[in-house]
């Protein structure tokens, strides 16, 4: 899919390489904070594991999310963290169906020409998304750089998308905008954002609404860190079930143009990408308003509940993650179960 690429070297390389990333295994710290954290309130639909707080606020849910950049990140490109600090928190929103609305942020630094570096690219990102920085906090004087984001969005009720709802026997797809580039800041970012219009990928966005609107996928997650396996995986956890992936029919850019192994484009973070369960009648719809907007979307395997992932290429099997016995996230079977 998505043009000529270098071979495949073995299933298993490739389930080392994601189990062993550490932007997978980053997020194993998460369910320690959790246990200490997890508050109950009546309006509070869903919290941990999805990728924003769904609370509810009449006919409609609002969604709360924050997101945090890498330090070698900003080390690295302080322009670059600042866009992709309100990248990612956009793409939260998205992948829940909704409809970003504003953000706030908290910048810790004690050098002026980093700070406006990262703002710089803060305000390119909101003028192309569209939504604005609203206030936040600053702290001026810190031994170190950091940039956290906090945004707000809106949803209807009936339309939010949630990361704990994949059903037994749902198709895998994987939506990614393949038109990109590996940004020159970070060999693990795939920048298929800044080149674009402002039309365009607002558009992007505005198809995971459609899409939940619809009603056409029963989970997905936005594309982050731990790469496309590694975030089905955590949406595989929390759903409390398993799935078997076809290596071949990941979507994928021309990866001897990129100078990339397969190993590599399966754990980077794409600059517009989507995993989402469906229904077999709903499929080919969903590929159809990826495709609208610019994205290439397949089934790459389908949903099971053995709460294995799983990763075939020819006549080889292998497994990822076995998620009746480790966990990604370290978020308990009690807590799923506290799902609706």
């Amino acid at each position: 899919m998505g043009g000529m690429g270098r071979r495949i070297c073995s299933s298993d390389a490739v389930a080392r390489s994601v189990r062993e990333y550490e932007g997978v295994t980053r997020k194993h710290a998460i369910g320690e904070m959790i246990r200490s954290l997890k508050i109950d309130a009546p309006d509070v639909i869903a919290s941990f594991g999805d990728d924003a707080a769904v609370i509810r606020h009449g006919d409609e849910a609002l969604l709360l999310a924050a997101d945090g950049i890498w330090s070698r990140l900003m080390e690295a490109d302080p322009e670059w963290a600042g866009f992709c600090s309100v990248l990612v928190n956009i793409h939260d929103i998205a992948a829940m169906g909704g409809r970003p609305l504003a953000m706030v942020d908290i910048l810790s630094l004690s050098d002026d020409r980093i700070r406006d570096k990262v703002t710089r690219g803060m305000l390119s990102a909101c003028e192309k998304f569209n939504v604005p920085i609203v206030g936040g906090h600053l702290h001026p004087d810190t031994p170190y750089s950091v940039i956290d984001v906090a945004i707000l969005g809106i949803a209807k009720l009936d339309s939010v998308i949630y990361s704990h709802t994949a059903q037994a026997g749902d198709h895998v797809i994987a939506a990614v905008d393949l038109e990109g580039r590996v940004h020159p800041s970070s060999a693990m970012n795939w920048d298929s954002v800044t080149m674009k219009s402002a039309e365009l990928v607002r558009a992007q966005i505005r198809v995971m609404q459609e899409i939940g609107e619809a009603h056409l996928v029963t989970a997905g997650k936005d594309v982050s860190n731990p790469g496309i396996l590694g975030t089905l995986g955590m949406l595989l956890e929390v759903s409390g079930k398993g799935a078997v992936i076809d290596l071949d029919v990941i979507p994928k850019p021309n990866l001897m143009k990129h100078h990339l192994s397969f190993e590599h484009w399966v754990r980077m973070y794409p600059g517009m990408g989507f995993i989402l369960t469906a229904k077999e009648e709903h499929v080919a719809e969903v590929r159809r308003r990826f495709k609208k907007v610019g994205m290439t979307a397949a089934t790459i395997g389908h949903v099971n509940g053995d709460r294995h992932l799983c990763i075939k290429y020819r006549e080889e099997q292998s497994s990822v993650f076995d998620l009746g016995r480790e966990s990604i996230m370290g978020i308990d079977t009690w807590l799923s179960a506290s799902f609706p």
